[in-house]
């Protein structure tokens, strides 16, 4: 199959266009500028609509609006830009409106810096804006991957009617890789008859809305969406086992933590360390059983969380591993990157105190 040298934000961009994306709002921010820049380049030619908003609050309600209509609608952003959107997702979750948030995450809390980073890890996987919801979200471990899960995004955006969020750290938005523009298959997804596109032989109209004065009624409504937040959670989890047959040690890493990881273990088992990693690519639902599963087994000694901030999944991890093996953490904040033998020195300093 051929392969091309892609940008990762253009390659997403690119991908959300062939998934069948006709409506993308969005607004300038480092480290994502170039997909909505490539965005205005290509939508008009694939029969879409770009608008370049004036306000990330503009931009989430415009991705609302279009996808109230049916049409499958994005946006994108970095950190706080997603930070500005978070009452938009809740408002989208509410009415149960498909669409696709990607969040090129760089360092923080405020405007912070404008490398890679992992902070936003809470924002995503348990919700920034108000209510009882969830979004599904999508880790990509590089290009060929954040492209693949661009197609799976949209798609299950539609089958659950619900946001999709994918969360690429600025590093897998701004490096280049080749890749390969697969064929992917057609799911199978439910008609949009619940869509405000007109009656087209309708007797009603359709009208959606988040506001639900009674009590009785919005608590039925919650009652419903967690259903739904459950079929994902039994249905939707996946996660990559990376040299885990005989692992010792065990990382848990998603994004560019993970990449770093893959070299480590390849230095940590020359050393005599038998480390392995596990990567979660839906970071919720995160795999928690599996990882479970896995921590179990009688020669895993050591659980070491691995990310690009102060310990956001390590949360996740704890609740998983529920005190079955000695957990760690190590990781590097506001937009810095470990070495691969910084990681290293981590994992051995950590082996050392549980062997």
């Amino acid at each position: 199959m051929k392969r091309e040298i892609w940008k990762g934000c253009e390659a997403i961009a690119e991908a959300a266009i062939r998934a069948g994306c006709r409506a993308y709002f969005g607004y300038p921010i480092t480290p994502q500028n170039e997909l909505p820049e490539y965005m205005s380049s290509h939508m008009p030619a694939a029969g879409g609509v770009f608008v370049q908003s004036e306000s990330e609050l503009a931009a989430i309600n415009m991705v609302y609006g279009a996808a109230a209509t049916g049409v499958r609608a994005m946006t994108s952003s970095s950190s706080p830009g997603v930070s500005l959107k978070q009452e938009g997702i809740s408002y989208m979750a509410a009415v149960e409106l498909p669409g696709v948030i990607v969040n090129v995450m760089r360092g923080g809390p405020g405007l912070g810096s404008i490398q890679p980073s992992q902070c936003d890890y809470y924002q995503a996987t348990r919700g920034g804006g108000n209510g009882d919801y969830r979004t599904l979200t999508l880790a990509p471990l590089n290009i060929q991957e954040a492209v693949d899960l661009m197609f799976d995004a949209f798609d299950l955006a539609d089958l659950y009617r619900n946001p999709v969020m994918v969360l690429a750290d600025g590093l897998i938005g701004q490096m280049m890789e080749p890749i390969v523009w697969k064929e992917h298959p057609k799911r199978e997804l439910p008609d949009k008859a619940w869509a405000a596109s007109g009656r087209k032989g309708r007797g009603h109209n359709n009208f959606l809305t988040s506001l639900l004065i009674k009590a009785e009624d919005c608590e039925a409504h919650n009652l419903h969406l967690a259903e739904k937040y459950k079929a994902m959670e039994e249905k939707e989890c996946r996660w990559e086992e990376i040299a885990l047959e005989d692992a010792e040690l065990i990382f848990v890493a998603y994004g560019t933590p993970a990449r770093i990881a893959i070299s480590a273990i390849e230095n940590l088992r020359k050393q005599g360390i038998k480390a392995g990693i596990f990567r979660p690519i839906t970071v919720w639902p995160f795999p928690s059983k599996q990882l479970r599963k896995l921590a179990e087994r009688p020669q895993v000694k050591l659980v070491l969380d691995l990310e690009l901030c102060l310990g956001q999944m390590l949360d996740d991890v704890n609740l998983a591993i529920e005190g079955c093996k000695p957990v760690r953490f190590y990781g590097r904040t506001g937009g810095s990157i470990p070495t691969v033998s910084e990681v290293e020195a981590a994992a051995q300093k950590f082996w050392e105190e549980v062997k």
